[in-house]
C-alpha cells in the first residue's frame, strides 16, 4: 500500500462510530437465532475442517468470539459489524491506491452503508466473513499489477484461499482473474504463481476433508444449483426467478449504484483499462448468477460478491461524473441503515396487518422452550425431529436442558447436518418426543399424541406440529402409505 496521504485517520473514526452503534444496536436485538446462525453456532462446538453445507471459517470466527464473549445471540452476531467494518477499511486502501484520499474516504462511508451491509450487520452469514478476505486478494492483485512482488501474490492467493474457506464463492475471483487477462498490465508468471500457492496452501484443508468425506459440502453446493445434476431434466427457463433475482440487486447493492454499475457496464467499451478490471470482478459474477436464477432458483446475496469491485468502480466514477446522484445513493441507502437494525430493537412491537414485520425472526426459541417443556413432563429425555429449522433451535435454546436432541434417520443421502451427524439410533430402547408436522402419519400404533403446538405468531405461524411419545424403533420404521 502507499504511505497514509490524510485517508486512514478519518476513515477509522467513521468506521469505528458506525461499527460502534451496530454493535450497541446488536445488544438491543429482539430477534431469535435464525436457522442458520444457530447451525453455525452447532459448527463451531465441534471444530472441524469442513461442515455439511458450509466450509470451515464461519464455525472457527463464531467459535474464537463466543470462547471470549458467550453463547448469547448477541456474542454469536459480533463478528458482523466488525468483519464489515474491516472490510470497509481495506476497500479504502485500495480507492486510496486508486483514485487518491477522497475516493477512499467516499468508499468506506459507502460500503458501511450499503443496503446488504446494514442487513448482514445484524446477524452473522458466511457472506459477512467471506468479504474481508476477497478484499484484501483484490488489493493485492491490482498491488501486483502496479509492480508489488511474488510476496504480496502470495498473501493474496492465502487471502482467496482463506475467502476459499469461508464461502466457496471465493472461486468466482478465479474466473474474473481470467477474464480480466486481455487488459494490460497482466500478472507475470511469478505473480501468478504466487497467487496458485497462496490458495492451494489456504484452501487445502477443506478440499482434503471434502475428499475424506464423501465431498460433503460439494455435493450440498451442487444441491443448490440443483439443474447442474440433470440438466435436460432439471434445466428450465425460470424468468420469473430471474426477475426476482435481478431486480432485487437493486435493494441489495442500492438503487443507485446497482443502476450506475450497470450503466458503466453498457458503455464498456469507452471505459479506461482501470475501470474496466473492476468491472471484470463485478459483472460476470452477476450475470453468472443471473444465469443460474433463469435455469433453477438463485437467492438475493448470492452475487454478493460482486459489490466489493463493484463499489470501487461505482463510487470514483459517481463523484467525478455524478455527484448529485452520489449524494441521492447515500441518502437512499442510510434509510435501510436506519430502518434494519430499529426494525429489529422493536421486531415484537413492529406489527403489519396483525402480524409481527419480522415474523420469521420470531418465536423459534418459545417453541424450543414448550418442546423442551413437554419432554421433562413426560420424564423423556430425547427429543427428536425431521425439520432442520426445529432441530437447529432445539440444539441451541437447549444447550443448557440436559437433553439429547436427535434427527429422524433419512433414507439415501442425508438432507442436512442434523440428519448427518445426530440421526436417532434405531437400536435405542428408551422413549422419545418426537415432533412432527401436524398433518403427519404416525409411522406406527404406539405413538401416542401429547401435545398441539399451533402458534399464531412468529416463524411457525400455520405450522402447526403434532408432539408424540415413541419408540426408535417406530420413528426409524418406512413411512406408511397413506389410506
Amino acid at each position: 500500500m502507499r504511505p497514509d496521504r490524510g485517508w486512514l485517520a478519518p476513515a477509522l473514526l467513521l468506521t469505528l462510530l458506525v461499527t460502534g452503534l451496530r454493535v450497541l444496536g446488536l445488544a438491543f436485538n429482539r430477534t431469535d437465532l435464525f436457522v442458520d446462525e444457530a447451525q453455525y453456532w452447532l459448527w463451531a462446538q465441534e471444530p472441524a475442517l469442513g461442515y455439511y453445507s458450509k466450509p470451515p471459517m464461519i464455525a472457527w470466527v463464531i467459535g474464537g468470539f463466543t470462547a471470549v464473549c458467550g453463547d448469547s445471540p448477541f456474542c454469536i452476531r459480533l463478528p458482523a459489524p466488525i468483519f464489515h467494518g474491516a472490510t470497509a477499511l481495506i476497500l479504502g486502501a485500495v480507492a486510496a491506491q486508486l483514485s487518491g484520499r477522497r475516493a477512499a474516504l467516499l468508499v468506506v462511508a459507502a460500503w458501511l452503508t450499503l443496503p446488504m451491509v446494514a442487513l448482514a450487520s445484524l446477524l452473522i452469514s458466511t457472506d459477512t466473513i467471506l468479504f474481508p478476505f476477497m478484499a484484501l486478494a483484490l488489493w493485492a492483485y491490482l498491488a501486483c499489477l502496479r509492480g508489488a512482488g511474488p510476496g504480496v501474490a502470495l498473501l493474496g492467493g492465502l487471502a482467496l484461499g482463506l475467502g476459499f474457506l469461508s464461502k466457496y464463492a471465493a472461486v468466482y475471483y478465479l474466473l474474473c482473474a481470467l477474464l480480466a487477462l486481455g487488459l494490460r498490465p497482466r500478472l507475470d508468471l511469478r505473480q501468478a504463481a504466487g497467487f496458485l500457492l497462496g490458495f492451494v496452501l489456504a484452501a487445502s484443508p477443506n478440499i482434503l476433508w471434502n475428499l475424506g468425506n464423501g465431498l460433503t459440502t460439494v455435493q450440498h453446493t451442487l444441491d443448490n444449483a440443483d439443474w447442474v445434476r440433470d440438466p435436460g431434466a432439471k434445466a428450465s427457463l425460470n424468468l420469473a426467478g430471474l426477475s426476482e433475482f435481478f431486480f432485487s440487486q437493486f435493494a441489495v447493492f442500492g438503487p443507485v449504484l446497482f443502476g450506475t454499475l450497470l450503466w458503466l457496464g453498457a458503455g464498456w467499451r469507452n471505459r479506461p483499462a482501470e475501470l474496466r478490471r473492476l468491472l471484470w470482478f463485478a459483472l460476470p459474477i452477476v450475470a453468472l448468477v443471473c444465469g443460474q436464477a433463469l435455469l433453477s432458483r438463485a437467492y438475493a446475496n448470492w452475487a454478493a460478491t460482486a459489490y466489493l469491485a463493484g463499489t470501487l468502480a461505482v463510487i470514483p466514477w459517481l463523484a467525478r461524473n455524478a455527484r448529485a446522484w452520489l449524494r441521492v445513493s447515500f441518502a437512499v441507502n442510510m434509510v435501510f441503515c436506519l430502518a434494519f437494525p430499529l426494525a429489529t430493537v422493536f421486531a415484537d412491537r413492529l406489527v403489519v396487518n396483525g402480524q409481527p414485520l419480522l415474523n420469521r425472526y420470531l418465536g423459534r426459541a418459545e417453541i424450543s422452550r414448550q418442546i423442551i417443556a413437554e419432554a421433562r413432563k413426560q420424564g423423556l429425555t430425547t427429543v427428536v425431529a425431521e425439520d432442520r429449522d426445529i432441530l437447529a433451535d432445539l440444539f441451541y435454546t437447549g444447550r443448557d436442558s440436559g437433553l439429547d436432541f436427535r434427527a429422524v434417520p433419512s433414507r439415501g443421502r442425508a438432507p442436512h447436518h442434523y440428519a448427518l451427524r445426530y440421526p436417532l439410533d434405531p437400536a435405542g430402547t428408551e422413549t422419545v418426543l418426537w415432533v412432527a408436522p401436524a398433518d403427519a402419519v404416525p409411522r406406527c400404533d404406539s405413538s401416542i399424541p401429547v401435545g398441539r403446538l399451533a402458534p399464531e405468531t412468529g416463524a411457525y405461524r400455520n405450522k402447526p406440529m403434532q408432539l408424540y411419545v415413541t419408540t426408535p424403533d417406530c420413528l426409524c420404521s418406512p413411512v406408511p402409505a397413506p389410506g
